[in-house]
């Protein structure tokens, strides 16, 4: 009996993916901040985003539709998957092609929209956001608290508020920075779930290359 719920668990599991296109209530714009990105995966790997000609600082991570709680993923679609000419043009702002590619599978096609569309409200969302500038030219490693980097969101963005935005940390480094969109792109505030703040004191931000 012991393994029959387990399958049937794990059974649970796997179709917990797949959702229909487009049945989403909002979505978060996650924003990756690019040399803690670097200094976990991206240096080891070798990734372009990485190389010391960058200057990247604040990267489009995803668009992700949400539900008011959870998410859906790798969602049915009937639209075709994205060219490599349309996951290149991301790159400016993602960093990689492949960042694309993947953030299209996995999120992308629970938007309900082509690729071509999906990558242009994603675009829209990120520029929509006032990125603060006392990080776009960060030259050396800092610590502090991760609030401080919401706060800096606030004042360059007066519309949202504490509980549209979320900072993640990783590793004891200042990870993303998560804002809730409606569909219309305007901020909203977080689901439950959605709503996990780092509280470090001393979260490392690294310097932008």
């Amino acid at each position: 009996m012991r393994l029959i719920a387990v399958l049937s668990l794990l059974a649970s599991q796997a179709f917990a993916e797949g959702e229909t296109a487009g049945d989403f209530d909002y979505y978060i714009l996650s924003l990756s901040w690019s040399p803690t990105f670097c200094a976990l995966e991206g240096d080891a790997r070798g990734e372009d985003q990485c190389d010391a000609r960058h200057d990247y600082s604040f990267t489009l991570h995803g668009l992700w539709p949400q539900f008011e709680s959870g998410w859906p993923s790798y969602c049915r679609t009937r639209e075709r998957d994205p060219s490599r000419a349309q996951t290149a043009a991301m790159s400016d702002i993602m960093g990689s092609a492949g960042l694309a590619w993947h953030e299209w599978k996995k999120h992308g096609r629970c938007s309900g929209l082509s690729p071509q569309s999906y990558f242009a409200v994603a675009r829209n969302a990120y520029e929509g956001i006032n990125m603060p500038e006392v990080f776009m030219n960060l030259q050396k490693s800092v610590k502090l608290p991760a609030r401080v980097v919401e706060q800096a969101f606030m004042e360059a963005n007066p519309a949202l508020t504490p509980s549209m935005i979320t900072i993640t940390c990783k590793t004891g480094m200042i990870q993303e920075a998560r804002i809730c969109l409606t569909k219309d792109l305007a901020p909203r505030p977080c689901g439950p779930d959605a709503a996990r703040d780092c509280r470090m004191p001393d979260a490392l931000m690294h310097g932008v290359r």
